[in-house]
């Protein structure tokens, strides 16, 4: 299916694009010219799912056009409107002229779709005389996430997630689109992180690799990784290999492979947040469930594992920090310090935090008390994972800013907007 649908028409002038959190604009953009981008457009597959429409609307905030590609198997057609009038809001308090934004009902592994999408972006029907897309760069979302959905149907998640990958860059290859971030995670890392401490991106690498530890020691790395634990997982290492080997046989690519950590919380404003179709596998939406007596109480997966608090840790990150290291990639690829080359970056906060912590910090929240029962531990689950985040500070002038607590706090103000505010308080 094939639907487009447009809006805001105009665009945003780039001197009115904020900077990445704890980075000056001109450390982002470095000599890139920041010149209007009017005829210009970003591609976003899974544009309107969690993480794709938080990152779409910081990309109409930092004065990017888009298009949003999206077959909303895990997503709402109304989160458009929801991202259109937020990014308008950013602009009537902020100064300035929205940018265009495109949504295409297609799922991105429907070629027909694709290239018609892809003929209306360029400027001539024939590429090889002279044709050139106004699609600069990809963010591809589009990806089944769930580790027990990928061990219950493995298949499901290659077919999607590397078939589909591979078929993607085989088109944008035939448009001459060669700017793409990868939306990778930190099950790449599998059980590394049981005995290396925080994770480091030379920790799981697909080309020999040297590096210095913090100490001085300097270490090699071999390509491939130690202990991944599920089929979801192996497609993100998959996905990363394939990238690394196209940077690698073609450097007029150039790739971002964006390891998150575990996203939460959702944009201040509680338009946007994580609604997910179908049973929730992530933490947070499983207590909001709680609080809003969808779900008797939490299944804590694990109480004697070897942390403090006998829960696993996990680098919970908030979604628009997250958002914004995707905006801090584009413009390290367009001011070409990501070129000829395929870069990992984790996206994490450096911080751990137990299941118990989340929970507490949702019920500081919340001023309710959250059920729940230690259960056995789920397949494919690990100890601990939390992000080394030195490199994306470094070469992308990008950190989290936002904590635990404001996180809980915005997802408590997310059930406010949407009326579930009071059902959890009727609890």
């Amino acid at each position: 299916m094939y639907s487009p649908a447009t809006s805001s028409p105009g665009s945003s002038p780039r001197n009115s694009v904020p900077s990445t959190p704890g980075t000056e604009l001109g450390t982002l953009f470095d000599d890139v010219s920041l010149h209007a981008l009017d005829d210009e457009y970003i591609l976003v597959t899974g544009g309107l799912g969690f993480i794709g429409s938080h990152t779409s609307l910081e990309l109409l905030k930092a004065g990017y056009n888009i298009i949003i590609v999206d077959d909303f198997s895990n997503s709402f057609d109304n989160v458009f409107s929801k991202i259109l009038t937020l990014a308008s809001r950013h602009f009537d308090n902020h100064g300035g002229h929205c940018p265009k934004a495109e949504l295409h009902n297609a799922n991105y592994r429907d070629e027909s779709a694709m290239r018609a999408l892809f003929d209306s972006h360029c400027n001539s029907s024939v590429l090889g005389k002279g044709g050139r897309s106004n699609i600069t760069g990809v963010i591809h979302f589009a990806a089944f996430k769930a580790v027990e959905g990928s061990i219950r149907e493995p298949l499901k998640y290659y077919q999607n997630n590397v078939n589909g990958l591979v078929d993607l860059l085989a088109l944008l290859d035939e448009y001459g689109i060669k700017s793409f971030i990868f939306s990778s995670s930190a099950v790449v890392y599998g059980t590394l992180a049981e005995s290396n401490g925080n994770l480091r991106e030379e920790h799981v690498v697909h080309q020999e690799e040297s590096y210095e530890e913090s100490d001085g020691t300097f270490r090699h790395s071999q390509p491939g990784s130690t202990g991944i634990t599920n089929p979801y997982g192996r497609t993100k290492f998959f996905g990363e290999a394939i990238l690394s080997d196209l940077a690698i046989s073609d450097p007029s690519w150039s790739i971002a492979g964006l390891r998150y950590f575990n996203p939460i919380g959702c944009d201040p404003s509680g338009l946007l947040g994580e609604d997910p179709k179908g049973i929730p596998s992530n933490l947070l939406p499983v207590v909001v469930k709680v609080l809003t007596g969808q779900y008797d109480g939490l299944s804590v997966f694990g109480g004697d594992w070897e942390t403090p608090d006998g829960t696993a840790i996990r680098d919970f990150i908030h979604v628009t920090d997250l958002a914004r290291g995707h905006i801090a990639a584009l413009a390290a690829i367009r001011a070409r310090r990501i070129c000829g080359e395929y870069r990992t970056f984790n996206l994490g906060t450096g911080a751990g935090y137990s299941v118990l912590d989340v929970v507490a910090a949702m019920e500081a929240a919340s001023q309710r008390e959250v059920p729940r029962t230690i259960v056995a531990k789920r397949d494919g689950d690990v100890k601990s994972s939390v992000a080394s985040a030195d490199r994306a500070r470094h070469e992308l002038g990008w950190q989290a800013e936002r904590s635990l607590a404001q996180a809980c706090r915005d997802v408590w103000n997310f059930l406010e907007i949407r009326g579930e505010r009071e059902k959890a308080l009727m609890c």
